[in-house]
């Protein structure tokens, strides 16, 4: 089966991505950065290995956002060794199989929104570990990208 290619640019094209294969993580995050850099109430985004993304054109950056000078969409934040996709910035919609598994800063969602079935609920940001939904208790909370 051939390996899924997913593609995505800025609003005014100047910036292009594409990414392959499934990501490593996709969740929704609440905090006040996300709602203030998106416009949203929430930020919808997926994480890839950056091995498996690609990227043309020119960017700037504000702390860890990245956006197109030209036409101030967000664009892909590519850490050292990830690449986080903002969903909403993906060619094709709706987009299959990128389900958040997790929301981060839910003291700050919107009332009117519920909370994501079967998703780990983290009061701030991800804790990295590998346990079940709700193993998170005994673990130190670690800043860290989405």
């Amino acid at each position: 089966m051939p390996e899924i290619a997913r593609s995505g640019s800025c609003l005014c094209g100047g910036v292009q991505f594409r990414v392959t294969g499934e990501p490593l993580r996709v969740g929704l995050c609440h905090c006040k950065d996300c709602r203030k850099t998106s416009g949203s109430a929430f930020h919808a985004y997926a994480v890839w290995p950056l091995r498996a993304f690609e990227a043309t054109g020119i960017t700037s950056s504000y702390g860890t956002r990245s956006f197109c000078p030209t036409c101030g969409s967000r664009v892909p934040f590519v850490g050292d060794d990830e690449a986080e996709v903002t969903i909403g910035s993906l060619d094709v919609a709706p987009t299959e199989g990128l389900v958040p598994s997790y929301e981060l800063w839910i003291g700050r969602r919107e009332p009117w929104l519920q909370a994501l079935p079967a998703a780990r609920q983290f009061e701030h940001d991800r804790i990295a570990d590998d346990s079940p939904a709700g193993a998170e208790a005994n673990l130190e909370p670690q800043q860290m990208s989405a």
